[in-house]
């Protein structure tokens, strides 16, 4: 297991007038999976590969348990990269792919074959090893890939868009595989992806990124309780933004005054402020008069698990998710009392 530590870590490019990834700092604890999340052109994968040691940063430094790795080349570093397009040696059957890294070293052939039956099971393919790359689909290729890099044991393990290619019921066996197989060997593992709800669901700690920047790192649960900034908010599908001015415990907006749980918290912002709250926190018709706000429905969705509502609080729009047990409880232009939790309120910069 390694410690993986970036500091002020920047590229530009030739002829570039912006930088790729800029002042990029976070360091990853020993044995964990991180995303790099993020729209297309945000850096993540540069950073990606300045870790792997296929591209050189401008500046700043990369540490391995506090050893800086920059002078060290790529092949040596222990940092291996599987690619999004897989890149696998056609001409060679599936077996002398997944050795190939052994082979390079110059271990022994029967070490090699055991390793490869060894890896090859790992990822549920133990019965392929003389078949070719192209006679596997798109996920059993991945999977190959995948056994071609954990049999070196690498010290960090690298995925650029590991499930971008794969359809998605093979994407859901993909990212079990994935989890099982990081958790099994604690190898410390960085995995790129734009999609938010594959970040959540694999990884320890999320590393978002903007325009080569890096917005904010924190648990998933963080991401949707205290994301740091609207644009961030929103990235993670929030809908709900109210101005506000807020002072202790208290929200003040447009359509009323609400109590904030996390008043003391140092992460909220004071003064001109904007108050999110999601959807699905929202609560309708509760017997409560504290945090409420009355409001007519504009719209109603029902899509079966549950029904999606457009509800307008004068001259604010809120969006307030219900279960669907009761699909006919609101209709278009009723009353309705919105409730906000205020455990569930949080507030980012104006």
């Amino acid at each position: 297991m390694t410690r993986v530590q970036l500091e002020k870590v920047s590229k530009v490019y030739p002829g570039g007038d912006e930088p790729a990834v800029a002042d990029f700092t976070l360091e990853i604890p020993s044995g964990r999976l991180v995303a790099f999340l993020g729209p297309s052109g945000c850096g993540k994968t540069t950073t990606l590969k300045m870790i792997a040691g296929l591209i050189h940063p401008s500046a700043g430094r990369i540490f391995f348990d506090g050893e800086d790795i920059l002078p060290i080349p790529a092949e040596k570093r222990g940092a291996v990269m599987v690619f999004q397009n897989y890149l696998l040696f056609p001409y060679m059957s599936v077996g002398d792919n997944v050795g190939f890294g052994l082979k390079m070293r110059g271990v022994k052939k029967q070490v090699i074959a055991e390793k490869v039956a060894e890896m090859l099971a790992l990822v549920k393919l133990p019965d392929i090893a003389k078949r070719r790359p192209t006679q596997l689909s798109g996920g059993q290729q991945q999977r190959v890939a995948l056994a071609r890099a954990l049999i070196t044991e690498p010290r960090v393990l690298l995925l650029d868009e590991p499930l971008s290619n794969l359809d998605a019921h093979l994407r859901d066996e993909m990212r079990d595989l994935i989890l099982s197989i990081q958790r099994e060997l604690a190898v410390t593992t960085v995995f790129v992806t734009h999609d938010q709800e594959e970040a959540v669901l694999l990884a320890d700690q999320i590393a978002l990124m903007f325009d080569g920047l890096l917005m904010q790192y924190a648990s998933p649960s963080e991401f949707y309780q205290r994301p740091i900034s609207e644009r961030v908010a929103r990235f993670f599908g929030g809908l709900n933004f109210i101005p506000a001015q807020r002072s202790d415990g208290l929200v003040r907006t447009g359509i009323g005054d609400f109590h904030f749980d996390a008043a003391h918290d140092e992460q909220a912002p004071s003064g001109n402020t904007v108050l999110t709250i999601r959807p699905e926190q929202i609560r309708l018709n509760e017997a409560t008069e504290v945090n409420s706000a009355a409001g007519r429905v504009r719209e109603r969705i029902y899509v079966g698990k549950y029904t999606r509502y457009k509800i307008a609080l004068g001259e604010v729009e809120v969006e307030a998710v219900s279960s669907a047990e009761l699909p006919d409880a609101l209709g278009v232009g009723d009353e309705v009392r919105v409730h906000f939790p205020p455990d569930r309120i949080w507030v980012v910069p104006a």
